[in-house]
């Protein structure tokens, strides 16, 4: 019996994953091993970013959008991960949850937990290296710009997004 484990964090918990689970994906790891289900499987092999997760391997560095349906557990070892789950904030919802409520964003909401994941990484990006306003609409698209909603609620989600990123920009802080 092989005793090695894949130890890794998530949503500031420690997880020891053992080593039979290495080719199991991240969305099945998190789904059947620790019951977050909120982090959704579409198409299965990484276009759509339903599944998106944020994940850092230094707390210094920032998140990185990853996508836990074509990640295995295996490579997972010393990472530190954010499910949507993770974005929780006591009873209440976060600001970025209430823009896309606001603004009608998303209609089926099978997509919302990967666009929620990929803003949030874009606004943390955004509040440790703010950008001139006109490069804003660039760093959307880069940031959330290959999500899929199949729903086609992109003009809104851009707008709850917009309106959050907008205050980050160096026009706005200084």
């Amino acid at each position: 019996m092989d005793n090695k484990q894949i130890t890794f964090v998530v949503n500031g918990l420690i997880n020891h994953a053992p080593a039979t689970d290495g080719d199991m994906s991240l969305i099945d790891y998190l789904h059947e091993r620790v019951n977050l289900t909120g982090t959704k499987l579409c198409c299965g092999i990484g276009e759509c970013r339903a599944c998106t997760v944020a994940t850092r391997n230094n707390p210094k560095a920032p998140m990185e959008a990853t996508l836990a349906c074509s990640t295995p557990v295996s490579s997972l070892m010393g990472l530190e991960i954010v499910t949507v789950e993770g974005l929780k904030q006591g009873d209440n919802i976060l600001p970025l949850q209430q823009a896309f409520l606001q603004h009608f964003s998303f209609q089926c909401g099978y997509c919302t937990p990967g666009f929620l994941m990929a803003t949030w990484i874009l606004l943390q990006k955004l509040q440790m290296s703010p950008i001139p306003e006109q490069d804003l609409d660039a760093a959307i698209e880069k940031g959330v710009g290959r999500n899929i909603c199949r729903c086609s609620g992109y003009v809104r989600y851009y707008e709850a997004i917009r309106e959050l990123a907008l205050p980050l920009t160096m026009e706005h802080l200084s």
